[in-house]
């Protein structure tokens, strides 16, 4: 399975333009970037960053079209896109720690060698292969994925601002204040997740799935409390549906809060039974996901280093998926849902 993080725009891109997830809006406050050295602190903050400065910006004016170009990493050869409509640069191929991280592989440190499957190897071979973005959760292992994930990082001494760190929140406990999309477990749950992951701020929390029981006014407030605090630079949606986010980003507009810069969903080339058709190798079907149009990034779950770097050849497979071989696989397939416009 591939998780992508995809701009929220390209799933409402039928409504009106005045109600476009990811239209131009001013950054959060005090999330101009974290610190250059290899710290794990806080990122800087600035003064009047507060919801009345940010009422007094004028919205830029979109940026034309093409100005937000893809890039590729000198010497690894990754792509580098925005994340939604943000100035954050991500890499096109993501690595993911559900159920791996903390569990199916060893987070202990020891001389890594080819078939190695150290957590710290995994991360070390995506890092230096260019993937910069890394996702977790405070659900993952009960939380020892991120804390796998925190104690490599600090051992690894990385620049803090050389790669951005993801998690979510929803599920962090067994009392029924430990879990959902309240005020008080959003701020307490990313608070645990920092303490886990040895950091001062992640770069996006999101929210994953949806709350029935939480208003929907208190998620977006709590979100933008949390980043205004400098505890995260954005947030987002994971597992949301349209109107869900809709809702979600009119609340924002309304009250002046920051709204939601992107969806983590699962996205795949395939939505029947495995039985049913036969399955290309692994890397054609990351390469799909990631031409797919508003995708950011696409989240990798590897349990070693060398499945790692089977997955990252999805990049070679990318330039060969031209119109007419897409257009080839979707009438094979017979599964491609019908346009809206």
């Amino acid at each position: 399975m591939q998780v992508s993080i995809a701009c929220t725009e390209q799933n409402l891109r039928s409504r009106s333009s005045e109600d476009r997830l990811c239209g131009p809006r001013p950054g959060p406050g005090g999330g101009n970037g974290g610190p250059v050295g290899g710290g794990h602190g806080n990122p800087p903050r600035e003064g009047g960053s507060g919801p009345k400065a940010r009422a007094a910006l004028v919205p830029r004016p979109p940026a034309p079209a093409g100005s937000l170009r893809e890039s590729t990493g000198r010497g690894t050869g990754m792509k580098y896109r925005n994340l939604g409509k943000s100035g954050l640069r991500v890499s096109c191929l993501g690595l993911g720690t559900w159920v791996t991280f903390g569990s199916q592989i060893s987070d202990e440190v020891y001389v890594m060698g080819p078939r190695s499957r150290t957590a710290e190897d995994v991360l070390t071979v995506a890092y230096e292969h260019g993937v910069n973005l890394f996702d977790t959760a405070e659900v993952y292992a009960a939380g020892k994925a991120e804390r796998t994930l925190g104690n490599i990082l600090k051992s690894k001494g990385w620049r803090r601002s050389s790669y951005v760190i993801t998690t979510k929140i929803f599920g962090g406990g067994q009392a029924e204040t430990e879990r959902g999309l309240s005020r008080k477990h959003i701020i307490e749950g990313l608070q645990g997740s920092l303490e886990r992951l040895q950091l001062g701020y992640v770069d996006i929390v999101f929210a994953n799935r949806s709350d029935p029981n939480s208003p929907m006014e208190e998620i977006v407030r709590a979100m933008t409390y949390v980043i205004n605090q400098g505890l995260a630079l954005y947030w987002g949606t994971s597992r949301w549906g349209a109107a869900e986010i809709m809702e979600a980003y009119s609340m924002a507009r309304q009250f002046n809060l920051i709204p939601p810069v992107c969806e983590q969903a699962e996205h795949h080339l395939f939505q029947r039974e495995k039985g049913e058709m036969q399955l290309p190798e692994l890397y054609h079907k990351i390469a799909w996901c990631l031409r797919s149009e508003g995708v950011s990034s696409v989240l990798l779950g590897v349990s070693s280093a060398a499945q790692l770097l089977e997955h990252l050849g999805a990049l070679q497979v990318l330039s060969q998926l031209t119109p007419q071989t897409v257009m080839e696989i979707d009438g094979l397939l017979g599964n491609k849902p019908p346009s809206k416009k």
